[in-house]
């Protein structure tokens, strides 16, 4: 009899401990763990499954990147109550999905992606413009979209994002070489209050695409323009007038030169510079950026041969307190470029190499 009340009360104690102690560990701890592992907690106990459940933070992400199958899972997920206030949707380098399923999502009468704000359809090659003129239907709240190399969209996947989803901040289209200047104009159009920009091996564009992106959008925080080498001087120029610029890329951008990076220096705030490959540039340019963007944390004169140790001592004395990245390597003119010479002048240096 002893021994009898002794387990039932174990299994009492076990059972309350399940009930009220896991929906408190799983609700503290739950939000700090990946959703993989959270999904897969779902299993262990019905405590676990209701506790991680009823915390709806933990369902406004659906991270399905370099799954297989994705196409299934997001319409399976989509299907569950749980992810009914979904904020987020990962689908970068995901396999197995296309048009057809979010074809399916639509005939599902799917209403989880209301108030969907970012949508990563990175690599998703399957993908085409009739895909995303579906997903982006779906999803009039979107904010940040970004379809990285899918490189078979064109100027009509412009068009159909600009018509879906009014409120886009943050547009990454690199790799997608297809698109032209007229998807440049439909972006400067529709999107005056865009943040980042990212438009990397966009090869169609032209000066006039960039030049209606600059003028309208100019707001512009980030701008990734790595490895366009065919824009001229005097769009550069005009980067200038983005007065809240913090991130440019200008990797392997042949024709900017000195007089293009003066207008640069204006953006005050820039605290990310790329001039990797900048082959025009000399000590005056860099100098120039050196006396007006004095926030600078990281820059690039990778394989820059015009430049020489004067352009260092400039940027020493104006940007010595804020720069933890430098990429000098293959600045044949700096003579001064060994790890040691470079922390005297930049005394919080950290990392020496941007190109690997």
């Amino acid at each position: 009899m002893a021994a009898a009340a002794e387990a039932a009360a174990a299994a009492a104690g076990d059972e309350a401990w399940c009930r009220e102690t896991v929906p408190r560990v799983m609700e503290l701890v739950s939000l700090r763990l990946p959703q993989r592992d959270a999904c897969a907690l779902l299993a262990v106990s019905p405590w676990c499954h209701r506790a991680l459940v009823a915390n709806p933070k933990l369902w406004e992400v659906l991270d399905l990147h370099e799954m297989n199958k994705a196409g299934d899972r997001l319409i399976s997920a989509i299907s569950l109550p749980r992810y009914c206030h979904l904020k987020i949707i990962n689908l970068e380098f995901a396999q197995d999905i296309d048009d057809r399923h979010f074809v399916r999502l639509k005939e599902m009468g799917c209403t989880s992606l209301q108030e969907l704000e970012l949508l990563n359809l990175n690599a998703c090659q399957k993908v085409s413009d009739k895909g995303i003129e579906t997903i982006t239907s779906l999803c009039p709240n979107l904010r940040a979209l970004s379809i990285y190399w899918i490189v078979g969209l064109t100027d009509l996947t412009i068009r159909h994002i600009v018509q879906n989803c009014k409120h886009i901040v943050d547009l990454n289209l690199s790799g997608c070489k297809n698109i032209s200047d007229k998807g440049m104009q439909l972006v400067a159009d529709n999107y005056e209050g865009l943040k980042k920009l990212n438009i990397t091996r966009c090869i169609k564009l032209t000066d006039d695409g960039l030049q209606e992106v600059l003028q309208k959008c100019s707001s512009l925080e980030s701008l990734n323009l790595y490895a366009l080498s065919s824009f001229s001087n005097k769009v550069y120029k005009k980067i200038g007038s983005l007065t809240n610029l913090t991130f440019l890329d200008l990797c392997g951008a042949q024709n900017v030169t000195d007089d293009g990076l003066s207008c640069i220096s204006r953006c005050v705030c820039l605290t990310y510079l790329n001039l990797s490959w900048c082959v025009r540039v000399t000590d005056v340019g860099v100098v120039a950026i050196a006396q007006g963007c004095r926030s600078l944390q990281l820059l690039s004169l990778f394989g820059i041969v015009g430049v020489t140790d004067v352009c260092l001592e400039a940027l020493s004395k104006h940007c010595s307190h804020s720069l933890t990245t430098l990429d000098v390597n293959g600045c044949i003119g700096i003579k001064k470029r060994s790890r040691d010479d470079l922390i005297q002048l930049f005394p919080f240096l950290r990392c020496f190499k941007v190109h690997s």
